[in-house]
Order: structure tokens, then C-alpha cells, then sequence
């Protein structure tokens, strides 16, 4: 565990006072003398259905229709048993079962049974936790939010055709979950689940009658944590790249019920929308695909392309992100993506990955070098060896990690998860040459260790065929020598798609591409090998893959140089 910092200490204290406030707050809302201030409790009409935009599955009908929920990466077989009485196989499970945002694969299927089945299990989810009482997963605000959102995106489905009783008790239902969401969302850990919190009761508010004297007070609240949470170029204060997506697929529903009420919708939604859009091309590689940094895994390439098509200047990339800390790099047919910002903050930092200078290449649709990724929530055991330095496209020294993962039990309830320090200072910049495009940064994460910064420089040439790259340890000031050799490796992960052979020369290899496009790796200043690597970020979970890596050992201070460059 690393040793915290007194500044981490008082922050820690700061963090722990502030939700015990929250809960306060939230516990005197809820009670009888004050939950009335939050509306009716029951949905007596629903005024607006707004647009559900995520893409829909009916094939999961027919995995429900023979007792398989397969949900957040996992499986579990209920057979005749209800879905809520199984023990769940992953907390992600759980979140995505009483989430309910499943219930727009059952509207696709456009069979009866399938909205028979919808109605039945929201009423038995209803009639298990009538009065709103009770804590666990269930309420869980984010959860209860995302529930919300899909009960009044289907309501039609799920309640069209209902008996007066099951119509009642959804009603009833929906209702009770908004008055406890109005009283409960400061509850929400301090990253995305606060504002998908708020976003979901501003909609619920909106769409539900007889609670539109809530409504500016809400918008007061979700502009407030949007502007928190967006930095000024679209980046996430998390620098997930993948939350932009998620929070776009709900944010335009939001404006379309501000539209519908005839309300006008704040300016922060455009300015954030438009900085949120630009920020997703930013960091899209050939693919289409986002690349892969600090808690982007298995991405949904339909959720990307709906959002884009709301672009409304789709050539248009930004030219930097100064606020994100990425940087971009663009010749012929390559596209280089890198990591060259500090961790987040201690409360959004529980998923960040110690992957301070490493990067992604694609060469036109092909990924070539890839980070390894997050793993799906029900692949969580894999989730400490994916944030680690090692399952990065950047140097690890003496087998340790730049950042370090802060195993303190409160601060992991506090932001949901071990987030991660170090390093403090990183800087970059960018230059010109020759018509190609150069970075050079670097990161003291090693500093408080090892006594040693590490720099990169990254040249991809005016054709975006040859990328020159050059590791450095050296001290901060000048020249220096440790007291004994310490082992570095310098990781490049390559796509499972990729192939990779030793060349003639024990310091090549040879890189081929899926669609036959041959490329040469040489190094200079440490000993090459290729051994297995592990790509976490796949729809079907963990999957072998191959990388060079480029050994050696350092005395303090030391100097790789290793070049790709494409056959002509």
C-alpha cells in the first residue's frame, strides 16, 4: 500500500466528512416530514416518453425465454427461478439486472411474451421493494436512475395492454423511485454515477406530472456537476474517453424533454455536448473506435456512431486537448494516440490505469498497438493486472508501476474502488518537422522510487509510415548512479489480430498487419523478445495476444532507441 501524503490524509478526512453530510441529508429527505417537497408519490401521467438511443438486441429474448440473463459480461441460468432470487455473479450483474436498461432488447423482440415477461418482472421488482424502503445494490441512486430512465423510455411497452393492478403497482413504483432518487443522489459516489444521478431525475422530473416545481432547482444542481465533471476541451475529469459516450446516449433524451415542456434548455448542454463530441474524434483511432485509456474497455461501436451522427461538424478534430492531457498524432493512414496527463483527482481516479506515456497506433483500419484495456465487471479479477504500468505501450521500471494503487478501505468506499497517485508532474509538447509531428514528455512516477524521470519522444514521419521513439531514465538534475542496476522492460502490445515474428537480426521483429501491410520493428540499447500479452478489452473477455518487449537494465541513466517502419 502506498504511504499517504498529509495533504491525501486531510483529503481523505474532507471526502469522508462530506458523504456522511450527504447521507445526513439525504436520511432527513427521505423521512415523512420532508419527502412531500419531491412530489406525488405515484406517477399519476406520464407526460413525455422520451427516446431510448441505445442500440437493441431482440436476440436476448430468446437467451430471457429459456431462463439466460446475460448481462454486463456474465451469465447466470435462472431456469423457473425469478431472476431477483438468483445470487448474482458479479456486482456489475446485479447493477445491470435492477438497472433494467435490458428492458429495450425485450421491446425489440416485438413478441408478446416478451412484454409479457417485461411487465411481470418490473411488477415483482416493484412489489419487493413497495414503499421504497430497504438499501443494497437496488438503490443504489446511479442504479436507481438508470431504472428510471428505462421504465419512462418504455413505458409504453411495459405499459400498454397491463392489468389495472400491474398498472398500478408500476405507477405506484415509479413515483416512489423518483421521490427516493430526489432525496438520495447525493449519495452517489463523486464520478459518473453522481451525474447520471442528477440527469436521471431532472428526466424523471420532466416527464412525470407533478413535479415540475422541482425541476430548476435540479437543473440548478446537474449544470452545476456537469461543469464539475466536463473539462473545457469534452474530456472527462475520470480521462475515460468511453463515459462520453454513455452520458451523451443520456443527455440528448434530457434535451429532447426540455424541448417537449416547452423549456429552454440550458447552454451548458450545447457548450458541453459540442466539447463532448469534438473530444470523442480526438480520441478515436482508425478503427472508429476509442482508444483505449484509464478505464475505456469493451466498447459498444453503435453507441459511437449514434452519438456522431448528432455532430454537427463531423470533419472537424480538435487540434489539441490541453485539459485531457491526450495527445494526438496524425500522418498518411496513421493515427498515434498518448496518455500524457497526471491521474486524476483522488474521487475520480477508482478506474484510472498507471499508463502515464503510453500510447495507441493504428494504421488505417487496423489497431496495431493497443493498451491492454479494462475487462468487463465480470471479469473484475483481471482489473488490478490492467491498470498496472506492464499492460501499457510504455516503460516500466524495476517491475513496478509509475502510479500506485491506494488500498485504503475508506477511501475505496469513498470513490468506489483503489484509485491511483503519482506521478505529480508530467509535461509534453508538441512540434512540427519536416511535414511529420513529434511529442516529447515526461512523468517523475519513478522519482519518489528510483531517483529517475522517464521521457519519451514519439516522431511519426509526414507519410505516417516510420515512428522513431526514444525511452530515457536519467535523473531529475543532471547526471547521477544508483547504488545498484535496476531492470526495465519497455512494453508493445500488439492487437490479438496482429501477427509478429522474430527477424533476421536478433533486435528486429517483424509485424503483419490483418490486411497484409508488413512492418518492421528495430531496437537499439536493449535486448528484444516477444512474449505473450493479455487484451483485456474484448467482448468475449480476456484474449491471449502477443508483444515485443525491448529488456535491459539501467544505472542511472540510459537510452532506447526503436523505430517502426512500414514496408513500401
Amino acid at each position: 500500500m502506498a504511504r499517504l501524503k498529509l495533504s491525501e490524509r486531510i483529503r481523505i478526512t474532507h471526502l469522508a466528512a462530506d458523504r456522511l453530510r450527504r447521507g445526513a441529508i439525504s436520511s432527513v429527505l427521505y423521512s415523512p416530514p420532508f419527502r412531500w417537497q419531491f412530489g406525488a408519490s405515484t406517477a399519476e401521467q406520464l407526460l413525455i416518453v422520451p427516446q431510448d438511443l441505445r442500440t437493441a438486441d431482440p436476440s436476448f429474448w430468446d437467451e430471457v425465454e429459456v431462463g439466460q440473463f446475460g448481462l454486463a459480461g456474465a451469465v447466470a441460468q435462472a431456469g423457473d427461478v425469478s431472476p431477483f432470487d438468483l445470487i448474482p455473479p458479479s456486482e456489475g450483474w446485479a447493477r445491470a439486472l435492477h438497472g433494467f436498461a435490458w428492458l429495450r432488447h425485450l421491446a425489440a423482440a416485438g413478441r408478446p411474451e416478451a412484454r409479457e415477461m417485461a411487465q411481470v418482472l418490473a411488477a415483482e421488482w416493484a412489489t419487493r421493494h413497495r414503499g421504497g424502503g430497504g438499501g443494497g445494490i437496488a438503490w443504489e441512486p446511479h442504479v436507481t436512475g438508470r431504472r428510471l430512465i428505462s421504465w419512462i423510455s418504455h413505458s409504453s411497452f411495459l405499459l400498454e395492454d397491463a392489468d389495472p393492478e400491474t398498472y398500478e403497482i408500476i405507477t405506484e413504483s415509479l413515483g416512489i423511485q423518483l421521490v427516493r432518487l430526489g432525496a438520495g443522489w447525493r449519495t452517489s459516489p463523486s464520478g459518473y454515477p453522481r451525474l447520471l444521478s442528477l440527469l436521471s431525475l431532472l428526466l424523471a422530473q420532466l416527464c412525470i406530472s407533478g413535479h415540475e416545481g422541482q425541476v430548476p432547482e435540479t437543473e440548478k444542481l446537474f449544470v452545476q456537476e456537469l461543469e464539475r465533471q466536463i473539462l473545457p476541451d469534452g474530456g472527462h475529469v475520470g480521462r475515460n474517453p468511453g463515459i462520453l459516450v454513455e452520458l451523451i446516449l443520456d443527455l440528448l433524451p434530457l434535451g429532447q424533454c426540455f424541448a417537449a415542456r416547452s423549456r429552454t434548455v440550458p447552454p451548458q448542454f450545447a457548450a458541453a455536448l459540442k466539447a463532448m463530441l469534438g473530444m470523442l474524434k480526438y480520441m478515436r483511432l482508425g478503427d472508429g473506435m476509442l482508444a483505449r485509456f484509464n478505464g475505456m474497455g469493451v466498447a459498444s461501436p453503435a453507441g459511437l456512431a449514434t452519438v456522431l451522427v448528432y455532430d454537427d461538424n463531423p470533419g472537424a478534430i480538435p487540434r489539441s486537448a490541453p485539459a485531457s492531457k491526450y495527445i494526438r498524432l496524425e500522418r498518411g493512414s496513421a493515427i498515434l494516440i498518448m496518455d500524457a496527463g497526471p491521474p486524476p483527482p483522488l474521487e475520480s481516479a477508482a478506474e484510472a490505469h498507471a499508463g502515464c506515456l503510453s500510447f495507441e497506433l493504428s494504421v488505417g483500419t487496423s489497431l496495431m498497438l493497443v493498451n491492454g484495456g479494462a475487462p468487463s465487471s465480470a471479469n473484475a479479477d483481471w482489473r488490478a493486472a490492467s491498470r498496472a504500468t506492464a499492460s501499457h505501450n510504455t516503460l516500466c521500471l524495476g517491475e513496478k508501476s509509475s502510479s500506485k494503487l491506494i488500498r485504503h478501505r475508506t477511501l475505496e468506499e469513498l470513490v468506489g474502488g483503489p484509485p491511483i497517485r503519482f506521478p505529480d508532474e508530467v509535461s509534453a509538447r508538441v512540434e512540427t518537422h519536416d511535414g511529420g509531428q513529434e511529442v516529447t514528455a515526461q512523468h517523475d512516477g519513478y522519482m519518489r522510487r528510483f531517483d529517475l524521470m522517464h521521457s519519451r519522444t514519439l516522431a511519426l514521419s509526414a507519410s505516417g509510415r516510420r515512428l522513431l521513439g526514444i525511452d530515457r531514465l536519467a535523473g531529475k538534475h543532471g547526471t547521477m548512479r544508483l547504488r545498484q542496476d535496476v531492470p526495465f522492460a519497455i512494453h508493445f502490445h500488439l492487437h490479438p489480430a496482429v501477427r509478429c515474428r522474430r527477424g533476421d537480426s536478433p533486435s528486429i521483429a517483424i509485424i503483419e498487419l490483418p490486411g497484409g501491410d508488413i512492418w518492421w520493428f528495430s531496437l537499439e540499447g536493449a535486448r528484444l523478445g516477444i512474449e505473450e500479452s493479455t487484451y483485456f478489452a474484448d467482448s468475449a473477455g480476456p484474449r491471449r495476444s502477443l508483444q515485443i518487449v525491448a529488456r535491459g537494465a539501467t544505472f542511472g541513466e540510459t537510452e532506447v532507441r526503436w523505430v517502426l517502419e512500414g514496408q513500401n
